[in-house]
């Protein structure tokens, strides 16, 4: 396993080196066509602080501040629903189950609800823009889920010291299902890791990453050590109608696709790739039919979980070019033509950042709490000087 690598649904992170809920193997494999670009940096080196990002913005950027999820183990990666009213998201409970499961909150009342099975793991949630539906990964039809579950438990009780890793379980799925969690239905249904799933804007698309390739076909014995040591090497990204029908493939990259997202207008997909080894990772935007591939970072580190402004003019994302325990949540122009710009400042673990779909108000992980746990914090987002500090109209 890759020390460097968190993957995230983005993804279904949560923080415990980035956070304690992070991906880092997967798998994917490669296809007859050539490969479409690699992120380019091949080793690690703890940096010194780059110049340019002793910024102090956060407090211009984000008002109000407030931890959003307290009734949790931990929380993380929560999204928006199209009229911002509910926030679905992962968190862990105290119970029989110390994975993650989805939860659904009303941001008004605070009333919160459990959508996903129970059992087994889950990850990457979404709610259909404009339907009573909801969308997760899960493992729950896995015959050994309870096994697992019993497995888990008894390690963190131990009190092993481990470092964590997000495991890219063959048995995950992506599902739909009713708002309340009944009418569960299997849109993926394939043999490999399936997550990272998000809606299109009007809810006819479905974006994941999988690494069902490598599952589908006969690996050479290469591919086979390759899959042994990183399955997230073979991870490419997706797209389906949302009723899991039409399946296209869209990158074709050594190394780990994933957290895919779309802009507001379906015109754009951003997503992170790793390069091939494992030990960085880039931001990239592409058209939505995979097309027009361009990278808009080139740190050498870590930079993840991108996500668009609904204004289309810049994305944020989180990094560890500060150092490699230290991410950050940064924002950079979607044609990467000015550099990154640092938005927080605060000790602690800042991932996972999503914006409200009218862009004024900004939710993500973060591990600044007095007990050091990832939960979901909440902010009102500035836009307005955003703008002003990435040079944007």
């Amino acid at each position: 396993m890759k020390t460097l690598k968190s993957a995230l649904c983005l993804t279904s992170l949560t923080l415990s080196g980035l956070m304690s809920g992070l991906f880092v193997n997967s798998s994917v494999a490669q296809s007859d066509s050539s490969p479409d670009g690699y992120a380019g940096a091949t080793s690690y080196e703890e940096p010194d602080a780059p110049a340019g990002y002793d910024t102090k913005y956060e407090s211009e950027l984000l008002i109000g501040t407030h931890q959003l999820i307290t009734d949790s183990l931990r929380s993380g990666e929560g999204y928006f629903s199209s009229d911002g009213s509910q926030l679905i998201f992962q968190s862990e409970v105290p119970g029989s189950n110390p994975f993650y499961q989805i939860f659904v909150r009303n941001l008004d009342t605070g009333d919160t609800s459990l959508v996903s099975p129970g059992v087994g793991l889950t990850t990457c949630p979404w709610i259909h823009p404009n339907s009573d539906l909801v969308l997760f990964s899960s493992t729950h039809e896995d015959p050994q889920a309870l096994a697992k579950q019993a497995e888990e438990i008894r390690i963190r009780e131990s009190g092993i010291d481990r470092p964590y890793g997000w495991d890219y379980d063959s048995h995950y799925d992506i599902y739909q299902a009713n708002s309340d969690g009944s009418g569960l239905v299997n849109l993926t249904n394939t043999a490999g890791y399936d997550a990272e799933g998000s809606y299109s804007s009007d809810g006819s698309k479905i974006l994941f990453a999988s690494n069902r390739e490598a599952y589908g076909r006969l690996l050479s014995q290469a591919e086979q050590k390759l899959f042994e040591d990183d399955s997230s090497y073979f991870m490419d990204l997706y797209i389906m109608n949302a009723d899991g029908s039409n399946v296209e493939k869209l990158t074709n990259s050594p190394g780990y696709d994933g957290g895919p997202f779309f802009s507001q207008d379906d015109t754009q997909i951003v997503w992170r790739r790793f390069n091939p080894d494992g030990n960085s990772a880039e931001i990239w935007v592409m058209d939505v039919d995979g097309t027009n591939q361009r990278q808009l970072t080139a740190d050498a580190m870590v930079a993840w979980g991108p996500y668009f402004h609904p204004s289309g003019k810049y994305i944020i994302y989180s990094s560890n070019i500060l150092g490699h325990a230290n991410f950050e949540l940064f924002m950079v122009d979607t044609k990467g033509l000015n550099p990154p710009i640092r938005v927080t400042n605060t000790e602690g673990t800042d991932i996972l950042p999503v914006f409200s779909p009218d862009g004024e108000s900004l939710a993500w992980s973060t591990t600044r709490t007095p007990d050091g746990t990832s939960q979901i914090h909440y902010s009102q987002w500035n836009h307005s000087r955003a703008l002003e500090l990435l040079y944007l109209d």
